[in-house]
């Protein structure tokens, strides 16, 4: 063969060689790994993890390289909470259930303090707002160091998450309205009656703000949520300690709100006209 034959011969073979590993790298490209996306998780769980999808799974379950749940379960699961008061008896079912976006909107959450000093930041993401909040709650304590019920791990947004101080808007809607501290076991429509005025229904959810209440009432207990037709209303000292006494109770079924209602142990907040 000549010098030429086979220089030309060296390059077609190069070249049928370049040819075939660009098509060997062209399928890998189609066909690798797709990259596995990575989760947060409730971590400390020792039987139950809960994802930052809002799925719950068993600890040994999760995936080890994502840190994810099976996609399977359920998702945004509520198990053992109440909806009424958003209080679970679990964290980790605290946690899926508060990261269902109908449930907890982003916009609200992401503008939440983690803590009350004016120094504090804010949440950066709506499962850090529900692993934080699930866990920590000084709502669901009595006295800094016991629970008030199973049911202590809360998702709800603080009570004064939106104003530290008192909400003008909600001031305003008090232009016209005597609010009185009624006596102990008086219902609204007594404490009004008693000073010549009707109670004004409609104004008792204005009054069923902590910040409000905290204005009128010492609340030297905290600001509870509770349940009751007596609220807003602030427990008497002397009651028995399961009912905490000194702390004001506001309540979140608004339909329970009402003029004629009393307890032996409150004394009311009341809208008087």
């Amino acid at each position: 063969m000549s010098k030429s034959g086979f220089y030309l011969s060296w390059i077609l073979v190069h070249l049928f060689v370049l040819q075939v590993s660009s098509r060997i790298s062209a399928i890998r490209k189609d066909i690798g790994f797709q990259e596995k996306p990575i989760c947060r998780n409730t971590v400390q769980g020792r039987y139950l993890l809960s994802d930052d999808n809002g799925h719950i799974c068993d600890a040994l379950s999760v995936d080890p390289q994502s840190r994810c749940c099976p996609g399977k379960g359920e998702k945004f699961s509520c198990h053992g909470c109440n909806l009424l008061s958003q209080c679970c008896n679990s964290y980790e079912f605290c946690v899926s259930c508060c990261l269902n976006p109908a449930r907890t909107r982003k916009e609200q959450v992401l503008k939440v303090k983690v803590a009350k000093q004016s120094t504090a930041g804010t949440y950066s993401s709506v499962f850090d707002f529900c692993a934080g909040r699930c866990r920590h709650n000084s709502e669901s304590v009595v006295h800094e160091n016991a629970y008030i019920s199973d049911f202590h791990h809360c998702f709800s947004l603080p009570s004064n998450s939106s104003a530290g101080a008192i909400n003008a808007n909600l001031e305003g809607r008090l232009n016209g309205i005597n609010v009185i501290v009624g006596r102990q076991g008086e219902s609204c429509d007594s404490v009004c009656k008693s000073n010549g005025q009707s109670c004004v229904p409609n104004k008792l959810l204005v009054l069923n703000q902590c910040d409000i209440m905290q204005k009128y009432m010492s609340c030297k207990g905290a600001c509870l949520a509770s349940m009751g037709p007596d609220q807003p209303a602030e427990v008497v000292d002397d009651a028995p300690k399961n009912l905490n006494p000194g702390a004001c109770l506001f309540t979140r079924t608004q339909s329970m709100l009402s003029c004629e209602g009393s307890h032996l142990y409150t004394r009311r907040l009341c809208p008087c006209a």
